[in-house]
């Protein structure tokens, strides 16, 4: 009876990588997650990732997440289990998890802002326990998991679960990008490449990558970036105004979450322009209105919806969107611990996204 007793308490037990406050992680041992409400779906981890997210976590710039909290809120997975009201899906299913969850029936779901979900929103890795981990559980599974495709990679697709439709949404739509539009990016990290991707899509005519780092800046080239700038060695705003005849960019996206990217938006910015922030700020940033008053500016900030997630995973199924290619390194789920040392220090090793294969 005692050893039946300790195999069943072993097989309750998973690992994780925990939060235990700034610069604190650990993988370590948590109980596996179980069905909670009716519309729970609790899911295998077979590939996850790290975010920029996780790092502005771990510097402690998201109060909302305590300790001992699992992190992550990006991955692909096996449904292993399902509450008695969840209709979409069943066990042994391969799903793309969403980084926002969403019940899809209170007045902000339906109003397509499901990032303000009323009984979700990002909620994965920050209020409840997340993806890096062997298990995790998905609340309002229906509304919040996506069938995966047969014929897609999951490492491709666990891109769609957060930086693409982050980069899209955030970025590209909030932007207003049009035909033609002057684009620049400030920020050349795994979301301002998202959303030098998805730009793309309006062909606009010209696409100005905005970094410190000549890896990620000769990647943003090979992106379909036009022109890259370094701002350790060059002048930002005198470069963009002589790409720009003097005007400015139509539309300068954040995609960093510091103050000085920020700022480089508003002094590229040109008349009747859109600054779209996607960049997650842990510190105040300044808004220079005694520049911007008088010159049509608009300034736009949005948590993901994912409101685009159907229709992206029907252009990375079309081949047109090479998600996979953002994924620079490869670990095994438990070396994690690892896998954060190395996207700490993405200009070191040269990492967009880190793989997590579980």
């Amino acid at each position: 009876m005692t050893t039946l007793v300790k195999e069943e308490t072993k097989t309750n037990i998973m690992k994780a990588l925990i939060y235990h406050g700034p610069t604190q992680r650990a993988w370590e041992d948590k109980p596996k997650p179980s069905i909670k409400d009716t519309t729970d779906a609790i899911i295998r981890i077979t590939t996850s990732t790290i975010c920029g997210t996780d790092l502005h976590i771990m510097k402690g710039d998201v109060p909302s997440v305590i300790n001992g909290r699992i992190l992550g809120h990006e991955g692909v997975g096996i449904v292993e289990e399902t509450g008695a009201g969840v209709t979409q899906f069943k066990k042994g299913d391969k799903v793309l998890i969403s980084c926002i969850t969403s019940c899809g029936k209170c007045d902000y779901c339906k109003k397509g802002m499901y990032s303000h979900c009323r009984n979700g929103g990002w909620i994965l890795g920050n209020t409840i326990d997340g993806t890096q981990a062997q298990y995790v559980r998905i609340p309002h599974a229906d509304n919040s998991l996506y069938k995966a495709p047969p014929d897609v990679d999951e490492e491709a697709l666990v891109m769609l679960s957060d930086i693409f439709p982050t980069g899209f949404e955030c970025g590209v739509i909030n932007g207003q990008v049009k035909p033609g539009d002057k684009v620049a990016i400030v920020g050349s990290g795994p979301i301002g490449l998202a959303a030098l991707l998805t730009a793309q899509f309006y062909s606009p005519a010209m696409l100005i990558l905005i970094d410190q780092d000549d890896n990620r800046l000769k990647v943003a080239r090979a992106f379909g970036a036009t022109h890259t700038i370094n701002f350790k060695t060059e002048k930002v705003e005198e470069r963009v105004k002589a790409l720009t005849n003097g005007d400015g960019v139509d539309v300068a996206i954040e995609a960093v979450g510091v103050p000085s990217s920020f700022e480089t938006c508003q002094n590229i910015i040109g008349p009747g322009g859109r600054i779209a922030n996607i960049g997650v700020h842990g510190k105040p940033a300044e808004l220079h209105l005694e520049k911007l008053w008088d010159r049509n500016i608009t300034i736009t900030t949005r948590l993901v919806d994912t409101v685009t997630t159907p229709m992206l995973l029907k252009v990375l199924q079309s081949g047109k969107l090479d998600a996979k290619r953002m994924g620079t390194h490869k670990f095994a789920l438990s070396d994690v611990m690892k896998a954060y040392d190395t996207f700490g220090n993405a200009a070191k090793e040269n990492a967009l996204k880190v793989i997590l294969k579980g």
